[in-house]
């Protein structure tokens, strides 16, 4: 894949660009980048073009965009698109990427041709999860001195050896690739509101993925698929939030049916 810049609204956008075919836009979760997305990305470049982009605020896009409104990452969305591709995309997310791309369509119909939803749900948020985010980002003991030191900080699990390998070297050690106040802005946009509303007005093919031990708020998932029958939904073993990370496998199987069946 070759990584390529776009600029908007005095944002530049870096994204991950390879294949042919009908076009996959992936979109990683909060605090993540492109980087975390690469093996599913390689895993469809045989029959898709697939775009991976790093969302404002994270990875090589601009670190301290002044707008991280939801309205933000879906324009930056249609922004994408707009550079690579005149068909309807399919738009799979992960966590904070899956409401952007719930959102994008449900705002932009005509751009989505399917949806999934990778651990990612309609938002809001009753016990100020954004505090409590941004507690644990202030917590962080950075620069950390080696990948080790890491890993062993952000838990040991296969979400912490993804954003080990992600850190950046400089000022005497390793940094995240993001601002801890940006982060907890931009989750804001999620955790305020419930948007039942714009899950209701999604007409694409959508398909829940949903890890065993995941995150989701209990009865989320059974709500959305009764507001929109026809809705699949599956849920992976053995794997928490991070799904593509934890089976990389079984979730690619998954998106890879999914495409089979909407872009046979």
């Amino acid at each position: 894949m070759r990584r390529m810049t776009l600029r908007r609204d005095n944002v530049t956008i870096s994204a991950l660009v390879g294949g042919s075919g009908p076009p996959v836009v992936l979109l990683h979760g909060l605090a993540g980048s492109a980087h975390e997305l690469v093996p599913t990305a390689t895993a469809l470049l045989d029959a898709h073009t697939v775009v991976v982009p790093d969302q404002r605020g994270h990875g090589r896009s601009t670190r301290h965009p002044g707008d991280v409104s939801r309205r933000a990452y879906v324009d930056d969305v249609i922004a994408v698109l707009d550079a690579f591709t005149d068909a309807p995309a399919v738009l799979a997310g992960q966590s904070m990427g899956a409401h952007t791309a719930m959102l994008v369509a449900a705002w932009h119909p005509s751009r989505v041709r399917g949806l999934v939803m990778l651990e990612g749900g309609v938002g809001g948020d009753d016990g100020d999860y954004p505090s409590r985010l941004e507690a644990w980002f202030a917590s962080w003991p950075v620069p950390f001195p080696s990948r080790a030191a890491a890993v062993e900080f952000l838990g040991g699990r296969s979400l912490a050896q993804t954003w080990a390998d992600d850190l950046e070297q400089r000022d005497g050690g390793l940094w995240p690739r993001f601002d801890g106040a940006v982060m907890t802005a931009a989750i804001r946009g999620v955790a305020d509101v419930a948007r039942w509303d714009d899950w209701t007005a999604v007409r694409a093919p959508t398909l829940l993925v949903r890890g065993s031990d995941g995150t989701g708020p209990a009865g989320e998932v059974e709500r959305m698929v009764a507001l929109r029958p026809g809705t699949a939904h599956v849920v992976v073993p053995d794997a928490g939030h991070d799904v593509h990370l934890d089976q990389p496998d079984a979730w690619l199987a998954v998106l890879r049916e999914f495409l089979r069946v909407h872009f046979p």
